[in-house]
């Protein structure tokens, strides 16, 4: 049922792919106040994700582990800029593709091929743990990683199933370029301007208390959450949340971690807070 959220202002904290969560919002009718957490650029040195590419399309990989879309799609610019993309595309394919989560699953269906295997939960450590129950004991695996993360664990399990990782990291975090703009959601929330804040990862709940706290504004934030409900898209959000002593008021039923039933958990948890106030 369309507008939902009708005149219900709502928070996100973007990250990767947000703009798609920011459609879905606006559908249901709310004012989506957009908060970019990091600018996100290309690598400043591309050799590395080149020579990636040649030695994917060289010697296609047995198995392939997407952890981001946008990685994906990061990748698949430079395969274009190198005029390579068919013979990639078609090297990509004749891999077991595994995707962390329904993100990468995305970008993959944009050039024509799917997800073999989506980890059930989209973690370092839900890859591992899919990862175990397969067969990769001397298979070339090729493995797209993101920054502002230690890894280490991940392919110490990886390599510990017997694969060969060929590893590349296709982009970079600019997180200093948006402050000013998490500073505003901030001050905005405090205000009391704002009916939700919804969360989609851990990051951004780090990065939301790492900028607080350098901008002495940490008694401001945890005063505009408390007057703010806080929307989680599935465990990691929350455990993350009670790490800083703070608790989601809103979560997807059903462990269906993905936008839509969060924005359907957003959209009862108002609808029952105005009925409230109205009664």
């Amino acid at each position: 049922m369309p507008d939902k959220l009708n005149g219900t202002r709502i928070l996100i904290l973007e990250t990767r792919e947000e703009a798609q969560f920011s459609r879905l919002l606006k559908e249901q009718g709310a004012d989506v106040l957009q908060c970019p957490m990091v600018a996100i650029h290309d690598c400043p040195d591309p050799a590395p994700v080149e020579a990636w590419i040649r030695r994917a399309i060289a010697t296609p990989f047995d198995d392939l582990v997407l952890t981001t879309g946008e990685g994906l799609r990061r990748i698949m610019k430079v395969a274009r800029r190198l005029d390579v993309e068919k013979d990639f595309v078609a090297a990509l394919g004749k891999a077991r593709k595994f995707a962390r989560g329904p993100k990468p699953g995305r970008a993959l269906r944009e050039i024509g091929l799917e997800a073999d295997v989506t980890t059930q939960t989209p973690t370092s450590e839900g890859i591992a743990i899919t990862l175990s129950g397969f067969d990769i004991n001397d298979h070339r695996l090729g493995l797209q990683l993101y920054p502002d993360k230690d890894h280490a664990k991940l392919i110490t399990a990886i390599t510990g199933l017997g694969a060969d990782i060929d590893m590349v990291t296709p982009y970079v975090y600019d997180p200093n370029a948006a402050e000013a703009n998490i500073v505003t959601a901030i001050t905005e929330m405090q205000a009391g301007k704002v009916d939700a804040i919804a969360l989609t990862s851990s990051g951004q709940v780090r990065r939301l208390v790492e900028v607080a706290r350098q901008h002495g504004l940490e008694d401001a934030l945890r005063a505009g959450l408390a007057k703010t409900p806080i929307a989680s898209v599935g465990p990691v959000v929350s455990e993350e949340l009670k790490a800083y002593g703070l608790a989601a008021d809103i979560y997807p039923a059903n462990d269906a971690f993905f936008m839509k039933p969060l924005i359907n958990a957003m959209s009862q948890k108002i609808e029952a807070a105005k009925s409230g106030r109205s009664g």
